[in-house]
């Protein structure tokens, strides 16, 4: 979510969860999103955790015994939202609103594609592109295995990049997992990242 297009509703899926965390930039501990088809909208005999927060608005301050699912997604609710940690998250979604995901998905393909351009031309034969090429088939991340490289010495590249103020996320045992996010991302921090890799390598 954030990442890539998503139809959700159009591809027919029943229901479906997200992290709000990183692309959507909620932040760590971040609340998630939730997707419920309309088909199932005022199902009330689906089963779900039922809290109060998710009980029809309109009688919800009669605590009545009975639990009358508010209509949608917003009936699985079980309490009311973190109002701090909400914040960040809506003045993110008004940027993309404001910017359009088509636009920030162009921007994307181009600054992953860089990506890997450089990736293939400094740095080959000594870190392999885990993720696949196709740019349909992934998002901004790639996944880089250091190749050859001890558990240890790779994680110690990895900490090189960290000192260099390059942070991406480290996956068991040898890789490297970088995301230009073309909200706040350019051209250039893509080539200081290879570039920084590349010192660190030793190559």
């Amino acid at each position: 979510m954030g990442n890539v297009p998503v139809a959700l509703r159009d591809a027919g899926a029943d229901f479906a969860v997200w992290c709000n965390y990183k692309y959507l930039n909620g932040g760590p501990g971040a609340v998630g999103g939730a997707f419920v088809h309309a088909r199932h909208a005022t199902d009330a005999s689906l089963p779900r955790f039922a809290g109060w927060y998710g009980h029809d608005i309109a009688t919800r301050f009669l605590m009545a015994p009975d639990f009358n699912p508010t209509p949608g997604a917003a009936g699985w609710q079980l309490s009311n939202p973190p109002i701090l940690a909400m914040a960040p998250l809506a003045a993110s979604l008004e940027h993309f609103a404001a910017a359009g995901l088509p636009a920030l998905r162009q921007k994307s393909v181009a600054l992953t594609g860089y990506f890997e351009r450089l990736v293939q031309a400094r740095l080959a034969g000594r870190v392999e592109i885990v993720t696949p090429a196709d740019p349909q088939a992934r998002g901004a991340a790639l996944s880089l295995r250091l190749v050859g490289l001890t558990r240890d010495r790779a994680r110690a590249v990895f900490d090189g990049l960290r000192r260099r103020s390059i942070l991406p996320d480290w996956r068991e045992l040898d890789v490297i997992r970088a995301a230009p996010v073309p909200f706040y991302n350019r051209f250039d921090d893509v080539w200081r990242c290879v570039d920084a890799l590349h010192a660190e390598l030793g190559a």
